[in-house]
């Protein structure tokens, strides 16, 4: 391919407000263009990366078994309010009406639409296991999209999903699945890491994410150096060692001005913060059981409600935020306002249990609480706490469990040694669904002794634009990309520097016609301009190999080599033997 035929253009300063490294250099090595906030176009070379990528994927999914299809991003409602997650999503998921007034939406995720397409075709045991995937677009209206293509609002998305007879074979598969994934992303240069999840609206009973550790992520990984135990921070379990046990004081009213925050009471008091007791208020979307079971058309707009969640830590710790929602089942959660809190005859800063109206509060405690003793707790009301406020003798709650968030330095769960933290962009994802949609959409399979039972399911997504600009924060320099081989646009970039000889112009369209005779992939970079021009390009867009045809050269009868990644540059004779040499160098990249 002739560059001076390509659509492309490059910049030699960062684009636009583009803060990661990935962004700036896709931008300026012309790989992408930015249509909207998250929405973006591929242009010819970068295209180019996205297909190897895609084909890498499809290469280890049919090797496992997988069979490709392509669903619709276009879907009716009705598939989505079988599962429930019609009301259930909120504003991310687009929806939009037909003509004829039917509801619509984009597919974020396409569970319904191939349970149901399963529950049209599969009837028997026979028919099972079974790998179905696709490679296709998705839309997620993300309120704050970021970092290029890290976080985007339409995405490309390898989604997989297997059907099974039992739990013992999704088990089997899901283990096949996750070698699979653990292939792609090392033929494409990373090296991902497998870490508990949170299954999130997916739903099911296990879940594991492939990060990719870089600064510029935003999940935050903790991981055991000892043990291996590893889990995104949103899952992430700590061993809490309760203090040593206490006689129960009498509890006391205590002036506390200007301490509306933990820090601010443990100075006031001189006392750890281990002594003090963290209240936070939250308001949760939940379903409403009660409002589902009026009637089918009600059922609609009836089957969501919020309920206030008063949760309390001890003051040293921090809530988690998805283990809240999870312990509570709650589909979205949100701070409460002042308002809401002071309805519930809590106060704002000095908020605590005692006294609140449990009628309207789903109070939730860590479970490290009922072992502390002798807290100092708000009062609910301004410049007031109490102290030694105890569980069990003061106020109890409507459910005790696990709601802190691990961090850098908390104890492993399973032996102890510290955690640490590091950051990752998530590049794939897997998940046990079990019976959740075939339940809910009526899909099942007769099984041997002829019974119809309901189809266990899994999940598995590979988010492609992330994977793209993942490589890109891995393997780049001072100049700019570095593509590993698998992925490159190019093998090589051919640059001609015959500066209008037309000897020399022969020479370098010679060489790029033998080298694309082998089966070579070569951009020819054939265009009138400089040869820093050139050179600062054939960097920027990051082709393994370059090879330069000039006038000096051809007198000697050799091009100059340039291998991207390491800067080294040799001389290779012109003639047969060059495309060998190529091939050579190219078994030495990544």
């Amino acid at each position: 391919m002739r560059l001076s035929e390509y659509l492309f253009q490059t910049h030699r300063e960062p684009q636009g407000e583009a803060e990661l490294i990935s962004h700036q250099l896709l931008l300026r090595a012309g790989l992408v263009r930015q249509v909207a906030s998250g929405i973006f176009a591929y242009l010819p070379i970068g295209q180019r990366v996205k297909r190897r990528i895609e084909d890498i994927v499809r290469e280890e999914m049919d090797a496992i078994g997988g069979q490709e299809v392509s669903l619709p991003v276009v879907q009716p409602a009705e598939l989505w309010r079988e599962s429930g997650r019609w009301q259930q999503i909120g504003s991310e998921m687009a929806r939009l009406k037909d003509r004829n007034d039917r509801d619509l939406c984009l597919a974020m995720t396409h569970e319904e639409l191939v349970t149901s397409l399963v529950r049209d075709v599969i009837r028997s045991y026979r028919q099972l296991p079974c790998l179905l995937y696709q490679v296709q677009t998705k839309f997620r209206d993300e309120p704050r999209p970021r970092g290029g293509l890290i976080r985007v609002r339409e995405f490309t998305m390898k989604d997989g999903y297997s059907f099974h007879a039992d739990a013992d074979d999704l088990d089997a598969w899901y283990d096949r699945v996750y070698e699979a994934y653990a292939n792609i992303f090392r033929r494409c240069g990373l090296d991902a890491v497998a870490v508990r999840s949170d299954p999130g609206m997916m739903g099911g009973s296990d879940a594991h994410e492939f990060m990719e550790l870089s600064p510029s992520g935003e999940d935050t990984i903790l991981s055991c150096e000892t043990c291996g135990y590893r889990a995104n921070r949103q899952v992430a379990r700590c061993r809490k060692t309760p203090p040593a046990r206490e006689d129960q004081l009498p509890l006391e009213e205590i002036h506390t001005p200007g301490t509306a925050t933990i820090d601010d009471l443990a100075r006031f008091m001189d006392i750890p913060k281990t002594k003090t007791a963290k209240a936070l208020f939250m308001v949760a979307t939940m379903a409403d059981e009660q409002g589902a079971a009026v009637d089918e058309q009600a059922a609609v707009e009836k089957t969501v409600v919020d309920r206030f969640v008063f949760a309390v830590l001890r003051g040293d710790m921090e809530l988690s935020e998805t283990k809240l929602a999870n312990a509570v089942g709650a589909l979205q959660l949100r701070p409460a306002t002042p308002e809401e809190i002071r309805a519930v005859g809590a106060e704002p800063g000095f908020g605590s249990p005692l006294g609140i109206d449990r009628s309207r509060t789903l109070l939730v405690v860590d479970d490290l609480i009922p072992s502390c003793f002798n807290l100092v707790a708000g009062a609910n009301r301004v410049d007031y706490h109490v102290a030694n406020v105890n569980y069990g003798r003061d106020y109890e709650a409507d459910l005790v469990t696990d709601i802190a968030a691990a961090g850098d330095g908390s104890a492993c769960p399973s032996c102890g040694s510290a955690l640490r933290a590091d950051q990752g962009i998530e590049v794939g994802n897997i998940f046990k669904l079990g019976d959740k949609y075939s339940k809910a959409m009526d899909t099942g399979y007769l099984d041997r002794e002829n019974v119809s039972r309901p189809i266990v399911m899994g999940c598995y997504g590979i988010g492609i634009d992330r994977l793209i600009a993942s490589i890109v924060e891995r393997h780049h320099d001072e100049h700019g990309i570095c593509w590993p081989v698998s992925v490159a646009p190019f093998q090589v970039i051919l640059v001609d520097l015959s500066g209008g000889d037309p000897h020399v112009s022969d020479v370098a369209a010679a060489v790029y016609d033998d080298l694309a005779e082998v089966g070579l992939e070569v951009l020819y970079d054939d265009r009138d301009d400089r040869a820093g021009v050139k050179f600062n390009d054939a960097d920027l867009m990051g082709i393994p190999v370059r090879l330069t045809v000039g006038g000096r050269g051809v007198k000697k009868g050799v091009v100059e080599l340039k291998v991207r990644r390491s800067g080294e540059m040799i001389d290779v004779p012109l003639g047969d033997g060059l495309a060998e040499a190529v091939k050579k160098v190219l078994t030495t990249c990544l």
